[in-house]
């Protein structure tokens, strides 16, 4: 059988396979990144270990297409600590109620919100 022969009897398949094929998958979507400013506590408040506060952040400017897999994380002399307060929240919602963690005393520890 001759090499024509084969192309001219798989080309009608290989045609009909590809028309059927599902386009590729495109690559990753761009996320939207916001990393919102903390409104409070503000400098200068001072949290006790295992008391409830209420953490709040500045939502202008949020993109509508934010997914709900943000952190709320704790960071100290400008380090962020091994603590995540909280995970997987609204981070258009401006605010959330944590535990405050126990740690020692000092005056330079801060929150980030990420997602």
């Amino acid at each position: 059988m001759q090499l024509t022969s084969v192309l001219s009897t798989l080309l009608p398949f290989l045609l009909a396979a590809v028309a059927g094929a599902s386009p590729a998958p495109a690559g990753p979507k761009a996320l939207d990144v916001f990393v919102p400013k903390i409104t409070y506590p503000t400098e200068g408040v001072v949290l006790t270990s295992n008391a409830t506060v209420k953490i709040t952040w500045d939502t202008t400017g949020a993109p509508v297409n934010i997914s709900n897999q943000a952190l709320l994380l704790l960071g100290k002399t400008g380090r962020i600590l091994p603590f995540i307060l909280a995970k997987d929240f609204d981070l258009r919602s401006g605010s959330l109620q944590i535990a405050v963690p126990y740690v020692l005393t000092g005056e330079d520890y801060f929150f980030v919100c990420k997602r």
